[in-house]
């Protein structure tokens, strides 16, 4: 089976919007996703958008807006500037990712607490309470995050993606190309279409 290359962080509010279209482009084409939970690599150009100049990060929410809104998702984009790192909360996610479990369901609860509700998700309580209520087994999936085989993954994930020349959220390889950012599924799409096996 064809395998997609998913490299996306739970803190990317990008992998969140696009994560259901790519899900769809999976099932459409018959492809698998290879979940690749990575941070933003800044050494291969990645830029924060807390780095960034104000006039291009006031563009950079516009664009999230819109964006957003044409995927159907509703984002709480404001009074985000005490929130804490939400790398704990994707270290669960990876845990899922090794075990073969329920990844993405796991990412669309936490991302969805964090981007449409505003919830600090990097919060341990705050993380508990979520995933209880989202029927999440909270203490087993933490236990799991806290494995030194969690942090190998994350360590391992970063030195691929460096070597694929990845540096933003979400980008998806296949078929040795990579597409960045989940505006570019449109491309990736074709791509699925023009590499589809005739019956």
């Amino acid at each position: 089976m064809p395998v997609i290359d998913y490299y996306f962080g739970i803190g990317s509010p990008w992998s969140y919007i696009g994560l259901d279209p790519l899900l769809d482009l999976s099932q459409r084409f018959g492809v698998a996703i290879r979940p690749v939970l990575i941070p933003l690599i800044e050494e291969n150009g990645a830029i924060y958008s807390r780095n960034r100049p104000e006039a291009r990060r006031a563009y950079w929410f516009t664009d999230l807006r819109r964006w957003a809104e044409f995927r159907g998702k509703t984002l709480k984009l404001e009074g985000r500037g005490s929130l804490s790192d939400p790398t704990p909360a994707g270290f669960l996610v990876l845990g899922e990712i090794v075990d073969g479990g329920v990844w993405a369901e796991l990412a669309k609860v936490l991302q969805a607490a964090l981007w449409e509700k505003g919830l600090d998700i990097g919060d341990a309580a705050v993380r508990r309470s979520v995933l209880e209520a989202a029927g999440f087994d909270a203490a087993r999936l933490e236990g799991r995050a806290a494995k030194s085989d969690i942090a190998a993954a994350w360590k391992a994930n970063y030195a691929e993606a460096v070597e694929r020349g990845v540096f933003g959220l979400p980008t998806f390889h296949f078929d040795n190309e990579l597409y960045w950012g989940q505006d570019s599924l449109p491309f990736l799409e074709r791509h699925l279409e023009r590499s589809r096996v005739p019956a």
